[in-house]
């Protein structure tokens, strides 16, 4: 599983996912502490549709962390102040660098993860288009 699929299941998801896999690491690894986690912003680059031109939307408030586990960094960064989870990011992401036996067995729980952030999303949805209001009816 690449990167960004793996950060957005972790982010999206329940924020016990990622402590789990984070205390798997702790427990069996030396994880040294980079940079603590901290708050910051960054800037929302965006595209304009028409022209097709970047420009900065705005600032975002973030809480971001930086550990090392057996040479490799790893950098969490998550949007709002959550600094538990921006550890456990940085912690995930270090063990893949590091590509560590433990992480092979991550995916399928990561899929199933994925699949119930789905199915929760789904089931959202359906309750939101019960309220749609169809205007094909209203010309009668």
């Amino acid at each position: 599983m690449n990167r960004k699929k793996r950060t957005e299941i972790l982010i999206r998801g329940s924020a016990d996912v990622a402590g789990k896999l984070a205390r798997e690491i702790l427990h069996r690894y030396d994880v040294t502490t980079v940079e603590k986690s901290n708050n910051g912003m960054v800037m929302v680059k965006v595209r304009e549709s028409a022209q097709r031109s970047l420009f900065y939307l705005g600032e975002v408030f973030i809480t971001e962390c930086k550990v090392m586990v057996n040479g490799h960094l790893g950098i969490g960064m998550v949007r709002g102040h959550e600094p538990e989870l921006a550890y456990s990011l940085a912690v995930v992401d270090a063990a893949c660098n590091a590509d560590l036996p433990e992480t092979k067995e991550w995916d399928v729980l990561l899929l199933r993860e994925e699949s119930r952030i789905d199915q929760a999303y789904a089931a959202s949805m359906q309750k939101i288009l019960k309220t749609k209001v169809s205007f094909d009816t209203m010309d009668v």
